[in-house]
């Protein structure tokens, strides 16, 4: 109750459920790669039977009558489903605090919040509730969560998981991917998404965790046009790049990330905003934020948001590609972790501006589609954990997975 990491249980079903996989696992044959391991599943996707109410009061009548794809791949792999995690309301900001219920704090800091918008997800792994869950991430919603509470988040490449909202996320910048304890971990549910249950094949994405690839170059980025890094997070993106380099790797140091400010990457996170069909009359019912970025995203066609996509996307790709890097190093976040209430009474568009600096080393692998991952590396001297981030090329998750699997023991003394 002191974190506010779920939003509805699902507790007769789950123990049902348990018991099912307890009389298969004792029947023996083909099981299932995490049959009887609880998850949860983000509240904007639908499970059977529970309310998808995308963290707002005008969803609050909304329950599902069947499962989504992400749960019923979730449920194939064996898992069991106990109930629905928080998100910010449309899985717009990164924290967690609706009208619906109270703020997603941080297990590791309980005056602070565990980020967002799969900040339930992250805070319910974090607090030992739960062994791994899935998010998603539309401009740094599973890897701010993921690094705000200590652990591993996996933003997959384009198109290599399904978008199960292609309709409303018409510029294809948000993904469904996996928040864990370790790299392995991540991987093996990366393969359960894909509806891969043979996590051992040469295809898989734990095999990849498990191949460390030959000698790379990796740049460093430590400057964005948008904030400064915090001293602390500095050092620790460092710190990795030493690690790289002790691994074989050629580190770098690379050019400032491209000049794309918070109103370039707007019109489309504002055009996925309008596309949410919530029922008439209900503007009133939603926050300040959400109201702003919906009547903005009205005025964007789907056509206009993906050609800022497109156009936006060439740019990083040439910032990405300048001296041959095949990744890069940086923060998964530039600031630590923003304390609860810290955004209170500021009005729509003034709190979007407030929380650009906290996106500012990860909406650009969502315009891109660059895969990319947060692996936990240190706390600051206030207790607060810190995650480094490495993104690879377009189509290469399956080397990011082993790159990150091979950095992350080096991260963790």
């Amino acid at each position: 109750g002191r974190i506010g990491a779920f939003v509805e249980l699902d507790e007769r079903r789950a123990l049902a459920a348990a018991a099912a996989a307890d009389k298969r696992l004792k029947e023996g044959g083909a099981l299932p790669p995490f049959l009887g391991v609880p998850t949860g599943i983000k509240d904007h996707e639908h499970v059977r039977f529970l309310h998808t109410r995308l963290g707002s009061r005008a969803l609050a009548w909304v329950i599902a009558p069947f499962d989504g794809k992400l749960a019923a791949r979730c449920r194939a792999a064996g898992f069991v489903i106990v109930g629905k995690t928080s998100t910010s309301e449309l899985t717009i900001l990164p924290f967690v605090d609706t009208d619906t219920g109270p703020p997603t704090r941080n297990p590791r800091a309980l005056d602070h919040y565990a980020g967002g918008s799969s900040g339930g997800a992250a805070a319910a792994v974090s607090g030992g509730l739960l062994p791994i869950a899935p998010g998603s991430d539309g401009a740094g919603s599973i890897r701010l969560p993921a690094s705000f509470c200590g652990l591993v988040g996996v933003k997959p490449g384009r198109g290599t998981l399904f978008n199960e909202h292609p309709l409303v996320d018409v510029a294809d910048i948000a993904v469904i991917g996996p928040i864990a304890k370790d790299v392995r971990d991540a991987a093996a549910l990366m393969d359960a998404l894909d509806g891969r249950h043979d996590l051992s094949s040469k295809g898989s994405f734990l095999s990849a965790a498990d191949r460390v690839p030959g000698k790379l170059v990796i740049h460093v980025g430590l400057e964005s046009p948008l904030t400064p890094v915090e001293p602390q997070t500095k050092a620790a993106v460092l710190r990795a790049a030493k690690c790289l380099e002790s691994l074989g790797h050629r580190v770098e140091q690379g050019s400032p990330l491209p000049d794309i400010g918070a109103d370039d990457f707007l019109p489309m996170m504002a055009r996925l905003m309008a596309n949410v069909p919530l029922p008439p009359m209900t503007s009133r019912l939603v926050q300040p934020t959400t109201r702003w970025m919906r009547e903005l995203g009205r005025r964007v066609g789907d056509r206009e948001a993906r050609d800022i996509r497109k156009k936006l996307e060439r740019r990083i790709d040439a910032w990405f590609d300048e001296g041959g890097a095949d990744a890069w190093v940086m923060p998964t976040c530039a600031t630590l972790p923003p304390r609860v209430g810290q955004f209170k009474g500021l009005g729509g568009e003034e709190t979007f501006r407030a929380v650009v600096p906290i996106g500012a080393f990860t909406a650009g692998s969502n315009i891109s589609g660059h895969p990319a991952v947060t692996l936990p590396a240190g706390t600051s001297k206030e207790g607060l954990p810190i995650g480094v981030q490495l993104v690879c090329k377009r189509g290469d998750d399956r080397r990011l997975l082993g790159l990150a699997a091979a950095l992350e023991p080096l991260l963790r003394r």
